[in-house]
């Protein structure tokens, strides 16, 4: 029975693991922390450890080396299994000598496949070893008889011949499993891994020699394994193995990383352009649907292409620029390649640290808030306020939202800042409305707040939104949210109960942004929205440009059919002003009337004329 440590600082992910892992015969020990796992590691010599990176005391990174720098435990294989998916975070982790890397979530039977290979592989070098020393062994014992009786050596070589042929089907087998994908049969990283230190130990002796490496990863393969099931999905990458192996020639090699990533190495190429061929005709023949079992999928390519060129050291370089590149065709749209360059990776190590930057943000109290008036283009009174977040970096000054709220979304961080944002904003507009009571009609000012997806379809959205009015004491009816196109669309079963709970607290809905997504009419129709924002790149060409003036107002008319408000951003002059109110849009927020401000500006500014004048348009100007 093997021995399994799994090293975890929550509970749920350690009870999890160890219990499936027990299920499946597995003695199973487990660590909530890194110093305990040393000692544990000491004590019973595992012979596999599944470690995660993110933990109080140390880090999986620091007990990775600390094991590997024991002589007593240096072999024993260390799967990570991390929330963090960042190409860098899992080339530091093989570099500190992980032999697995796994990104959280995971799906259970992946874990499980991969703790089986790594114990067969264990358990493979381990038969080796006692091949080697059974074989040794008789060796002695026929070299020994040898000399005693001539007679017997043509019987001791027949079967000491048969004992090494013996010998070499196993290592061949042994070979096979441990440098192969079991599902594809493709070579596997450790392979693949070694194929590329041999071209760049060739590109050394040959500066002439030139070589490409294409890192692909499939779109909506996690949909398509999701929604059809495992089988299906499995079905889906051998036939995707079958395609990529078309057209390559034998010194190339093909090979899978785990999941949908495949990677290929076209070796001794003339130039780019061998390998972006290649990558175009990837993407032509996976326009194709596939029929699995009367099953209809399809799936597209996103391709980071490395050259050789660039004077790389050693496999792990090369593949995480094809890695970086792969992901900045993501970005553009997925279903295309992009050449990997200098100025990719120089932005990737800035986005890492100004996300190593933004997780010390919100603690450090460096995150504020900047307010833009809206107005009524009916009355010119002031209706309220829109929540804009800035972060004021130390070192780089203020930082738009622009910069760094994608790194937040991506690193889930959009969460914890999110709430910091709607609590900050709720609290704001409830202090001004005690401190400027004397304002008309400020009780019912609205301020709105952007809100991220990821709050929206949290299942105790409601709990922590109304926790966040009653802290604040802001009145439910002064908050409006705002949410994208792209949240209806996504819109699950917690996104719908959470909307519907939000209607009725007599919150207000809108939709921002809106005309640049991809919205349906009929999610429009059937959740409780109750404004449209229209973007601001309508409102910039509405004086010259019919094709916006025509968009305007046909946001305007159905948000009226819908028994909607409209509110226009980024409107800068009363000619905008004018054709706005000529299309019947109830309110207006930009630079016309005031840019985002500080607190203490928009108390100086505004709402102590306004307290005085009632009159917003005399307030600002």
């Amino acid at each position: 029975m093997n021995n399994i440590l799994v090293v975890d600082d929550i509970v749920d992910n350690l009870r999890f693991l160890s219990q499936t892992l027990s299920a499946q015969g597995y003695k199973v020990r487990g660590a909530k922390n890194g110093t305990t796992a040393l000692k544990v590691v000491k004590k019973i010599i595992p012979d596999l450890i599944l470690l995660d990176i993110k933990m109080p005391d140390l880090d999986g990174y620091e007990i990775c080396q600390q094991l590997k720098a024991d002589s007593t435990t240096k072999d024993i294989p260390i799967i990570f299994l991390s929330a963090l998916d960042d190409v860098l975070d899992k080339v530091k982790a093989f570099e500190v000598g992980a032999v697995d890397y796994v990104t959280k979530p995971f799906q259970l039977e992946e874990v499980l496949a991969r703790v089986k290979n790594q114990l067969a592989l264990q358990s493979a070098k381990a038969e080796i070893t006692q091949l080697n020393q059974q074989l040794e062994q008789k060796i002695q014992e026929r070299t020994a008889q040898l000399q005693t009786a001539n007679q017997k050596l043509q019987i001791a070589n027949q079967e000491l011949q048969q004992e090494v042929q013996e010998r070499q089907k196993i290592e061949q087998r042994l070979v096979q499993d441990a440098l192969h994908d079991d599902l594809t049969g493709l070579p596997n990283r450790t392979l693949l891994m070694d194929r590329i230190e041999r071209s760049l130990q060739l590109t050394k002796r040959n500066p002439h020699h030139l070589f490409a490496l294409l890192f692909i990863d499939l779109d909506r393969f996690k949909i398509i394994n999701d929604s059809q099931g495992h089988l299906v999905g499995d079905k889906l990458l051998i036939a995707i193995a079958d395609i990529l192996s078309e057209g390559l020639r034998d010194t190339d090699t093909l090979a899978r990383l785990g999941g949908d990533e495949f990677v290929i190495l076209l070796e001794n190429i003339n130039h780019l352009t061998d390998a972006t061929k290649v990558a175009d005709r990837i993407n032509q023949q996976l326009q194709l649907s596939f029929n699995l079992e009367g099953q209809m999928a399809f799936t597209s390519a996103s391709i980071g292409i490395a050259l050789s060129s660039t004077g790389y050291e050693n496999s792990s370089q090369i593949l995480r620029d094809a890695d970086i590149a792969m992901y900045r065709a993501k970005d553009k749209g997925k279903a295309c390649y992009e050449v990997f360059d200098q100025a990719m990776y120089l932005e990737t190590l800035k986005n890492i640290e100004l996300e190593h930057n933004l997780r010390l943000a919100l603690p450090q109290n460096e995150l504020t808030l900047h307010y833009q008036p809206i107005i009524s283009l009916k009355h010119g009174t002031l209706t309220g306020f829109e929540a804009l977040i800035r972060w004021q970096h130390p070192q780089q000054g203020l930082i738009f939202p622009g910069d760094f709220i994608s790194i937040a979304e991506d690193t889930g961080l959009i969460v914890p800042i999110g709430y910091w944002v709607l609590k900050e904003a709720c609290q704001q507009l409830h202090s001004w409305q005690q401190k400027f009571a004397q304002i008309p009609g400020i009780d019912s000012f609205k301020i709105s707040v952007n809100l991220a997806s990821q709050q929206i379809q949290e299942a105790n959205f409601i709990e922590k939104l109304d926790l966040i009015l009653a802290e604040t004491g802001l009145d439910a009816g002064c908050l409006r949210l705002e949410i994208t196109e792209r949240v209806l669309v996504d819109s699950g079963q917690n996104t719908q109960q959470n909307l519907a709970e939000i209607k009725r607290r007599q919150i207000k809905l809108s939709i921002d942004d809106f005309g640049t997504g991809y919205s349906s009419l009929s999610y429009l129709h059937c959740l409780p929205i109750n404004n449209l924002k229209i973007d601001r790149s309508f409102i910039n060409n509405l004086n010259i440009d019919t094709e916006s003036f025509e968009i305007v107002k046909t946001i305007v008319t159905l948000a009226h059919s819908l028994n909607m408000d409209a509110i226009a951003e980024g409107v800068e002059t009363i000619e905008q002003v004018n054709h706005l109110k000529a299309l019947g849009c109830e309110y207006a927020q930009g630079y016309l009337y005031a840019k985002p401000l500080e607190v203490k500006d928009i108390e100086l500014n505004f709402l102590n004329n306004y307290a005085k004048t009632s009159d917003f348009l005399g307030a600002c100007f």
